[in-house]
């Protein structure tokens, strides 16, 4: 199973981020939800991208590019096998930062990808 990061997470049911929460949790993927929301989805609360958790596999983005370079060095420090930019998260800079940090990356839907077993 891959841990999961899942950044811009929100207790909004009409989210993709909660969404992509509980379709991790079904599959059997443990998850960190991270964002400025209070609140847990799935059944693990939301907290700060202030604690670093070295055991993570992937980090799914739902924030837009213009708030994920106050994360570039949060997804750094985390380490992640790769980084997925879930539609309209696509940014060019970052993805160049992760490529120079040998950082693996996908744009791609993480619901789709966990739908079709290519996760």
């Amino acid at each position: 199973m891959k841990k999961t990061l899942i950044v811009g997470a929100s207790p909004d049911p009409s989210r993709y981020a909660y969404k992509a929460a509980h379709m991790l949790t079904q599959f059997g993927h443990p998850i960190v939800n991270v964002g400025i929301k209070k609140g847990e989805v799935a059944g693990v609360g939301i907290e700060k991208p202030e604690k670093i958790h070295p055991d993570i596999d992937t980090i799914t983005l739902y924030i837009g590019p213009d708030l994920q370079e106050s994360y570039k060095d949060y997804i750094l420090e985390t380490r992640p096998n790769r980084v997925i930019f879930n539609p309209g998260t696509e940014n060019r800079a970052l993805q160049q930062f992760l490529k120079e940090n040998h950082i693996a990356y996908d744009e791609a839907c993480t619901l789709v990808l966990l739908s079709t077993g290519q996760y």
